[in-house]
């Protein structure tokens, strides 16, 4: 396992080292005990488990030093893509948010595990979190993956970033047509789409996509909306 994980961050050009590989291994095992107990990934095989998550939530740091920034992860759930950002960038500054304490416990395990520094674990809801002056524009990224479709993760995530910062959404094979039904509201937040970027997850037939949307403008204050509103009734 330890060659397929360096020899898929060769293929993405990321310079991996022997402790962070041995963390990665680390974090495989732990979250493979945990799952036993509560849900966390529905991936259990070694090598899809590097390539399908830890190697999938890697992509982003081809396009992104970390290092000395803060970024949030909304809907972070088993830690994706934030631990395995942290994990890569050591020096990175990372928020944790998911609404389950469950999740959050096995989160702070894993961070105590492997030593990791410099993380805030936060046990709320996206909605709750985005009004909270504690959290609420103040991170350089936010992050998240597999966690709602475009237009509403957009409502969820672009509070929490500065102007000037960016919203990073890691997303699947159906982007384009959520993209449509995502630009009023991706507006509405502040945001402008800067880029997208394709990536091919090494040794996998999977193809994902990065979507870099930039906070050009404060979001309005009655955004994010209170909880089951905004899933229920995504901003068109």
């Amino acid at each position: 396992m330890k060659d397929l994980l360096k020899n898929a961050c060769n293929e993405l050009n990321l310079n991996i080292d022997d402790l962070q590989i041995d963390n990665f291994l680390k974090y495989k095992d732990i979250l493979l005990d945990w799952n036993n107990k509560i849900n966390l990934t529905a991936i259990t095989d070694d090598k899809e488990i590097i390539l399908k998550h830890f190697i999938d939530c890697l992509t982003v740091c081809k396009f992104v030093d970390f290092n000395n920034k803060t970024f949030i992860d909304v809907g972070t759930g088993a830690g994706f893509p934030a631990l395995p950002i942290k994990i890569f960038c050591k020096d990175s500054l990372p928020t944790l948010l998911d609404s389950l304490n469950k999740r959050i416990n096995f989160l702070k395990c894993v961070g105590d595990e492997l030593n990791l520094q410099n993380i805030t674990y936060v046990h709320s809801r996206a909605e709750d979190a985005g009004q909270d002056a504690n959290f609420r524009e103040k991170y350089d990224f936010c992050v998240s993956r597999a966690v709602a479709n475009l237009s509403v993760l957009a409502e969820f995530d672009l509070p929490f970033v500065k102007v000037g910062g960016y919203f990073i959404a890691l997303k699947g094979p159906l982007l384009d047509s959520e993209l449509i039904d995502a630009k009023k509201a991706i507006s509405t937040l502040g945001g402008e789409i800067e880029k997208i970027e394709t990536i091919k997850i090494p040794f996998t037939d999977i193809e994902h996509k990065l979507v870099f949307i930039k906070k050009i403008r404060q979001t309005p204050k009655q955004y994010p909306r209170k909880a089951g509103k905004v899933s229920k009734n995504p901003i068109k």
